[in-house]
């Protein structure tokens, strides 16, 4: 074992869990043992919540212009520590070295807008009538919890922590029990970085911590990402609490292909949409419809997809069960009558045996209705469905329950705005395969893609993670009374 028992953080100091069930912690690239992990127990959970709860009034009392100092600091120590990052989230992830560069990167972008809230939550103040004005101010909300996914071991939470401290919140994080490392890591970071001792928590374990969470009458908010499945069970259990919740679900996201596509480019942007991450990413594109003839795009896009080369440029998945599940979906699919242009079931790289390898697979002449169509596969396969026209595309693309994204590659502006108008996608792309928004624009689907009123990242999430007060004040007596004083 590699690293040490992974153990909860509260009151600013890492703490042994008493949870008697552990789980290990296995590298998805060659199957090494990295660590054991916790399952915490409730009485865990509440010490965690204490240590925030405790730390609350000092740190909302903090100026938001000192709070933001921290995470400048922050920012810098990840700058500096960047490779040693990128090498924990690649090996507990699988990602490759690039992907898992790009992780850190992303995460100190974020941080980076989270240093310019003092700019952002400064109030509005307008004089309504002679002698009255009227101001709002954004308050912190208390203790809030973030359940961040496997997938994204350091960037998904810093979607949430950055914003909700600067804020003037505190936090309690549970990680994934898959990929726990980063966290611990960022934890230590943060204390580096002068973050006062309770402001920021971390606690271990699997559905009873979340079930808890979701349960805990001094947590006012939670935010999740993970699967719809539980995306719907945590946004019901949260809300039933009376908490605040926004929960990221799963994607099925549709890339509409026309004839008039640049063929090159759209080649390289699908399959780098399809495999990039080993398709372990909610923006991954799932689902081609094809418009027309473009059989010779299908064919540059398999050519790409064959120099997809796993433990090469492309990651493992995440574990064994991960890999035989995507791995079935390709086998059902065939049954099915769809038919395999690039089958990736059965990789393995050499010298990582233990590790858990799928390759780009392409499917064509897949229909709406086989469950690679339909479901989200979380892994390097593209199903491809061929339409006639752009309208009976788009009737594919809006009868799928989820929302979170969907692309056009097409040289037409007319067909792009109206593809961009009539899909049922919270985020959209034009020529470009992963159309995730740069900060300060906001990270958030539609449909079964996202439960609750505010994106998860941007300044939507300013009205997730704080509430407004609204002052109306008057000092002149002389300045009369009307309907609105």
């Amino acid at each position: 074992m590699k690293y040490g028992r992974i153990k909860n953080f509260y009151n600013g100091k890492f703490v042994e869990s008493l949870g008697v069930q552990t789980d290990e912690v296995v590298s998805p690239i060659d199957g090494s043992q990295l660590s054991s992990i916790p399952m915490s127990t409730a009485e865990e959970l509440n010490a965690a919540v204490a240590s925030a709860k405790a730390a609350f009034p000092a740190w909302s009392g903090t100026p938001i212009k000192e709070r933001v100092q921290v995470f400048f600091r922050y920012r810098a120590l990840l700058e500096s520590h960047l490779d040693e990052l990128a090498y924990l989230v690649s090996e507990e992830n699988g990602k490759t070295w690039d992907e898992a560069k790009a992780e850190v990167e992303k995460s100190i972008e974020l941080t980076e807008f989270a240093c310019s809230m003092p700019q952002l939550v400064s109030g509005e103040i307008l004089e309504v009538s002679k002698g009255v004005e009227c101001r709002t101010d954004h308050f912190p909300l208390g203790v809030v919890a973030s359940i961040v996914p496997f997938n994204f071991p350091l960037m998904v939470p810093n979607w949430t922590m950055p914003n909700a401290l600067v804020l003037g919140n505190t936090m309690i994080m549970k990680p994934s029990e898959l990929v726990p490392l980063s966290c611990q890591r960022m934890a230590e970071l943060l204390k580096e970085a002068g973050l006062p001792d309770g402001v920021f928590n971390i606690i271990n374990g699997g559905k009873e911590i979340v079930e808890g969470i979701c349960a805990h009458p001094d947590i006012e908010a939670v935010s999740f990402v993970g699967s719809t499945k539980v995306a719907k069970l945590v946004y019901q259990q949260s809300t039933h609490n009376l908490k605040r919740c926004v929960a990221l679900g799963g994607a099925k996201n549709h890339l509409f292909v026309l004839p008039d596509a640049n063929p090159a480019m759209t080649a390289s942007n699908v399959t780098a949409s399809m495999s990039g991450c080993a398709g372990q990413r909610c923006m991954a594109a799932s689902a081609m419809l094809a418009v027309g003839n473009v059989d010779p795009i299908i064919a540059s896009i398999c050519d790409e997809a064959r120099k997809v080369m796993p433990g090469k440029n492309l990651g493992a998945v995440i574990s064994k069960a991960a890999k035989d599940r995507i791995e079935d979906y390709i086998s059902q699919a065939e049954r099915d009558g769809a038919k395999i242009l690039v089958d990736g079931r059965g990789a393995m790289v050499e010298g990582k045996e233990g590790g858990t390898y799928v390759g780009p697979t392409v499917i064509d002449y897949v229909t709406p209705d086989m469950s690679v169509a339909t479901e989200e596969i979380f892994g390097p396969v593209i199903s491809i469905m061929r339409t006639e026209t752009v309208d009976e595309a788009l009737k594919i693309e809006n009868a799928n329950p989820y929302g979170n994204a969907a692309s056009v590659f097409t040289q037409s502006g007319g067909t792009a705005r109206y593809i961009m108008e009539h899909a049922s996608a919270g985020m959209i792309g034009v020529n470009i395969g992963v159309p995730v928004p740069r900060e300060p624009f906001s990270f958030g689907g539609w449909n079964d893609s996202r439960f609750g009123a505010n994106d998860i990242t941007g300044k939507s999430s300013i009205e997730f993670w704080t509430k407004i007060k609204k002052t109306t004040t008057k000092w002149n007596p002389e300045a009369g009374v009307n309907w609105m004083s």
